[in-house]
C-alpha cells in the first residue's frame, strides 16, 4: 500500500515538473510550426552567429568577471560572504572549430595567457560539460545554431529598448548531444542577430547541474552585434562578466609592444624660451604621466577621455576653490574601467575605478575619494619617474598590472588622509560629510566578505592594512550604520552610475529615474545584480570639428 502511494506521489511530482532539474535531458516538446517569416529570421540568425565568430576572432577584448558567493541571511534573504575577480585581455582566434563539440579543439592563441584565462573562467562558472566552456556563454552554438540541431518556438514580438525583436524558445533536438543551449533567444528583425539569450545547457545531472545565464550584445559597429555582458545566477553565487576593448589594436605576435594611439592627446608643454631646473623636473614628471596614461589606455584598462571626466573635475575644482589653492597646472580626472574599488594619482591626473564611482551614493562621497588623491598631488607624493623612459613600458598588455606600480606607501596614505580631511572641511561639502563617513563604514563592514572587490589592482586601497578606512571618522555627526533603515543608503550596488562603450572604451553616465527603496533587500550595497540593457542601433559619433565641449552638462552622481 505504501509502495503504491509512493509511486503515485512520484508520478504526481513529475507531472508538476518537480525533479526535472535532475533530468539528464530536458523534456522534449514538439514545437509549433514557424511561419515563413519566422523561419527566415531563424535561418538568418544561424548565419549571423557564424559571421559574429569571425568578427570577434579579429579582436582581443578585455574580459572582466566578478562573482559573489552567497549564503542565507535572516534580514537580506541571501548575502555575499566571499568573492572572486578575474581580468584579462583575451585572444579568441584559434579557439573555435566548425564543430564546437569536437573533443580536440585548438588551444593556441596570440596571448600566451588567453587559454589559461578562459579555462579559469570556465572552472569558476562550473562548466564541466561545455566543450568551449566560458565562450558558450557569449556565442550561441556558433557551429550548429540552426533548425537541424534545434527546435524554435515563437513566443512574441518584443522591444529591447529601441530594438524590435522576435522572441523564440529554443531546445535541442533529441539525440544531438549534451551541452546544447536550452532557453530563450531575442533576434533583432533587421539583420537577424541574436541580441540576447537566457538559459542553460542540456545534460546536467543531480551532482553537476548547469548554471543559468543571461547574455547580452550591443550594436558596436554597423551590422555588428558584439557580446558585451553576461549575468550568471545560481543558488550559491551571482556573477557579472563584461567585455570591452573591441577597437584595441591587435599586437604584433612577434613583438612585446605596439604603437600607442590615444584619443584627445594634448600637448601640455610650456613653450617658454628656457627651462630651469624646477621646470625640467616638472616636464620630466609630465612625460612620465603621459607615458603611463597612454600605456594604460592602450591596454584597455583606462577609459578614453569622455564628458564624465568633467564631472569628476568639477568636484575636484570644488575642493580646490574652497581651499583657495593656486595650482601651477590644472587637475585632470579619468576613469579606470575595472570593478575593483580603488583610486590613484598619476602626476596631475586623478583616476577612480569604474567600480568605485558606481557604488558611491552621493556627491560628498565622491568628493571624499577625490580629496584623498588630490592630497597626494598637493603633498608632492610623486609617481615613479622611471616610466618617463618609454622603453620601460614595452611589455605585453596582459602584464600591465604587474609591471606598472602606482600605489603609495602607507606613510604617504596616512598623511594624505589627514590633508584630505582638511580639504573637505574647507569645502562646500563640509556639512554633508556624515554621508561620506557612512560609505566608508559600509566598506569596512563588507571588507571581509568581499576581499577581491576591495583589493586594488593598480592604485590605492580604501582601507588601511588593519582593515580600517583611510578616510574614517571624517565627520563628528555620523550615525551608526543601520541595515534596516530604508532612508540610510550608505553604498550602492555595482554598476549604478556608469556604462562602458565596448568599442570606444568611453564611459557614459546612466540616465536613471530615482527608485524608492521599499525594503532592506533593495539596498544591496556593493552587490552584484542582474543586468538589463535598453538596446539601440549603432549611430556614428556626432562630429565636433571645433573641439568645443558639449552643451549638455552631465549630472554629478548622487546629486539631487
Amino acid at each position: 500500500m505504501l509502495s503504491l502511494l509512493r509511486a503515485k506521489t512520484i508520478v504526481l511530482l513529475l507531472l508538476l515538473g518537480v525533479g526535472n532539474a535532475f533530468a539528464k535531458e530536458p523534456t522534449y516538446r514538439q514545437p509549433l510550426p514557424l511561419t515563413p517569416e519566422q523561419a527566415t529570421l531563424v535561418q538568418q540568425a544561424a548565419t549571423q552567429e557564424k559571421f559574429l565568430v569571425k568578427v570577434v576572432q579579429q579582436h582581443t577584448p578585455v574580459v572582466q568577471t566578478y562573482i559573489q558567493h552567497l549564503r542565507p541571511d535572516p534580514q537580506l534573504g541571501k548575502a555575499p560572504f566571499s568573492d572572486l575577480y578575474m581580468l584579462g585581455r583575451v585572444n579568441f582566434d584559434n579557439t573555435f572549430t566548425d564543430n564546437l563539440y569536437a573533443k580536440n579543439a585548438p588551444k593556441k592563441g596570440w596571448f600566451s595567457g588567453s587559454n589559461k584565462f578562459l579555462s579559469s573562467l570556465t572552472k569558476a562558472f562550473k562548466m564541466e560539460y561545455s566543450a568551449n566552456g566560458f565562450m558558450d556563454m557569449i556565442f550561441l552554438d556558433a557551429g550548429a545554431f540552426d533548425q537541424q540541431h534545434y527546435d524554435f518556438t515563437f513566443v512574441r514580438r518584443e522591444f529591447l529598448g529601441d530594438v524590435r525583436t522576435m522572441v523564440f524558445d529554443v531546445q535541442p533536438k533529441p539525440h544531438t548531444g549534451t551541452g546544447r543551449f536550452v532557453g530563450r533567444v531575442w533576434i533583432e528583425d533587421q539583420d537577424g542577430f541574436a541580441v540576447r539569450f537566457t538559459g542553460t545547457f542540456s545534460g546536467g545531472t543531480k551532482r553537476s547541474l548547469y548554471f543559468h545565464f543571461d547574455s547580452w550584445r550591443a550594436n558596436v559597429q554597423p551590422h555588428v552585434w558584439a557580446p558585451i555582458a553576461v549575468y550568471v545566477e545560481d543558488q550559491d553565487f551571482h556573477g557579472q562578466t563584461y567585455l570591452w576593448g573591441y577597437a584595441l589594436k591587435l599586437p604584433d605576435p612577434g613583438s612585446d609592444s605596439e604603437s600607442i594611439s590615444v584619443e584627445n592627446a594634448v600637448d601640455a608643454s610650456d613653450n617658454s624660451q628656457d627651462v630651469g631646473p624646477m621646470q625640467a623636473k616638472q616636464q620630466w614628471t609630465n612625460q612620465t604621466e603621459r607615458n603611463v596614461l597612454d600605456r594604460l589606455t592602450q591596454a584597455g584598462l583606462l577609459a578614453n577621455p569622455s564628458d564624465f571626466d568633467k564631472v569628476l573635475e568639477t568636484v575636484a575644482n570644488n575642493l580646490i576653490i574652497g581651499n583657495k589653492i593656486d595650482l601651477p597646472a590644472p587637475i585632470h580626472c579619468r576613469v579606470m574601467l575595472t570593478a575593483s574599488l580603488e583610486s590613484l594619482a598619476v602626476g596631475n591626473t586623478i583616476i577612480l575605478s569604474k567600480g568605485l564611482v558606481d557604488v558611491l551614493p552621493s556627491e560628498e562621497s565622491l568628493a571624499a575619494v577625490i580629496s584623498f588623491q588630490l592630497a597626494h598631488v598637493l603633498l608632492g607624493h610623486s609617481i615613479d619617474t622611471r616610466y618617463a623612459f618609454n622603453d620601460r613600458l614595452l611589455f605585453p598588455d596582459e602584464a600591465t598590472l604587474q609591471r606598472i606600480a602606482m600605489s603609495h606607501s602607507d606613510a604617504d596614505n596616512e598623511s594624505s588622509a589627514k590633508k584630505a580631511l582638511e580639504l573637505l572641511r574647507n569645502s562646500v561639502y563640509q556639512d554633508k560629510l556624515a554621508n561620506a563617513d557612512l560609505f566608508f563604514a559600509q566598506v569596512v563592514e563588507l571588507s571581509k566578505s568581499l576581499p577581491f572587490l576591495l583589493t586594488p589592482r593598480l592604485g590605492d586601497s580604501l582601507l588601511r592594512p588593519n582593515g580600517t578606512a583611510w578616510m574614517a571618522s571624517i565627520s563628528s555627526n555620523t550615525p551608526a550604520l543601520q541595515t534596516d533603515n530604508l532612508q540610510q543608503i550608505a553604498a550602492l550596488p555595482l554598476n549604478s552610475h556608469l556604462r562602458i562603450d565596448p568599442w570606444s572604451d568611453k564611459v557614459y553616465q546612466l540616465n536613471l529615474k530615482p527608485q524608492q527603496v521599499l525594503n532592506v533587500r533593495d539596498k544591496m550595497p556593493l552587490e552584484v545584480t542582474p543586468i538589463y540593457y535598453r538596446l539601440s542601433r549603432y549611430s556614428p559619433p556626432a562630429e565636433n570639428p571645433s573641439g568645443a565641449p558639449s552643451s549638455s552638462t552631465p549630472a554629478v552622481p548622487g546629486k539631487n
